[in-house]
């Protein structure tokens, strides 16, 4: 399976909530037009004589809702006129999927140019609303740089469950499977399970992983860990660090105190920050990327758990707000449920789009 029918098949969420936004918004314009016609062709009928038993149209020449629902692809596939009310409605979808009330409105503006007063399908508005989508993501698609500075530091942060251990041990298996020599320090001191799941993710991909005792200080085990790398000729030093709120002080602090440690044996170290979100924290993520971004300089963004959410819509908002790189994305615990980014196929994914 595709990456990207593996994306559209697990993102139902997402693009299940869109998809049947996108069929009702049109199928209830489409109604309308019905509603108000039916008058209008009364007014026509020239008048005649009453009759006992008029006899009735059949009710297959005009099919009903559901019927034009179902029958979208067809050449008799309901169609509305892009008008301010659909617009409207259009932009209250794109709000309640997350992408955020700029980005919704910008979204929907761009897709109204050269569009308003034309009657649209659901299909078409599903290729044009993927399109926008896409044009926004675009510029921030970009994979992790690999630069020839040996150790490259690679600084791993998020919150709580974001996903950090499991994103640093899929990376790590695939630049291992790329050729590269890769270090992993288990930064996470506070959490045994956290380096017992590095550990087996290192066992996996043949990638060692440094730990020290738990309690210990994370920012003598990066530094140790630089140490060891650079003895090794490593390529890729990858640094997992506790999870952390980013509403407490003490926290962000202790992160901080990390990149200043590192920064003492490398001035250009970390080379790469990668901030780790979780999908369904949905706005929430926006207040994540501005607070980080100001403790430890996050370079490029991943985004995991879009199979268990409805909100993939903040990653549109996330990149038409920053304009970090966006590097992989997670759809599964698998391997190769994390990928280089796509921006036509994430777009498509999400609208319920065709391939």
């Amino acid at each position: 399976m595709s990456f990207f029918n593996k994306l559209k098949s697990r993102l139902t969420r997402s693009s299940s909530k869109l998809e049947e936004g996108l069929d009702a918004i049109v199928a209830e314009g489409g109604a309308e037009e019905a509603v108000a016609a039916a008058p209008a062709a009364s007014a026509e009928t020239p008048a005649a004589a009453p009759t006992p038993e008029p006899t009735p149209e059949p009710e297959a020449k005009k099919p009903g809702l559901l019927g034009r629902l179902i029958g979208r692809g067809a050449p008799d596939a309901p169609r509305r006129v892009l008008d301010d009310e659909m617009l409207e409605s259009l932009e209250e979808l794109l709000i309640a999927s997350d992408m955020g009330v700029d980005t919704a409105l910008r979204v929907s503006a761009n897709l109204a140019e050269g569009r308003m007063g034309r009657k649209i399908s659901v299909p078409e508005l599903k290729a044009a609303l993927a399109g926008e989508v896409a044009r926004i993501m675009e510029p921030v698609a970009k994979p992790l740089p690999i630069y020839p500075k040996k150790p490259q530091v690679v600084l791993v942060v998020g919150v709580n469950g974001s996903g950090k251990t499991t994103t640093i041990g899929k990376l790590a298996s695939q630049f291992k499977a790329a050729g590269k020599s890769v270090v992993i320090a288990a930064g996470d001191t506070f959490r045994a399970a956290a380096v017992e799941q590095l550990k087996v993710w290192g066992d996996r991909a043949g990638v060692p992983v440094l730990t020290a005792p738990e309690g210990s200080d994370p920012a003598s085990l990066a530094f140790d860990a630089m140490a060891k790398a650079e003895a090794d000729g490593a390529d890729l030093l990858m640094i997992d660090t506790a999870g952390r709120l980013q509403n407490r002080a003490d926290l962000m602090e202790e992160l901080a105190k990390i990149v200043r440690v590192i920064r003492k044996r490398d001035e250009s170290a970390p080379h790469n920050t990668l901030l780790v979100l979780d999908a369904t924290t949905g706005q929430n993520a926006l207040s994540q990327v501005e607070i980080f971004s100001k403790i430890a300089d996050v370079s490029g963004l991943v985004m995991t758990k879009l199979d268990g959410t409805a909100k993939g819509g903040v990653l549109v908002a996330l990149a038409d707000k920053f304009g970090l790189p966006i590097h992989a994305i997670g759809v599964g615990e698998q391997i190769d449920d994390l990928a280089p980014f796509d921006p036509e196929d994430f777009a498509r994914a999400l609208v319920g789009a065709e391939e």
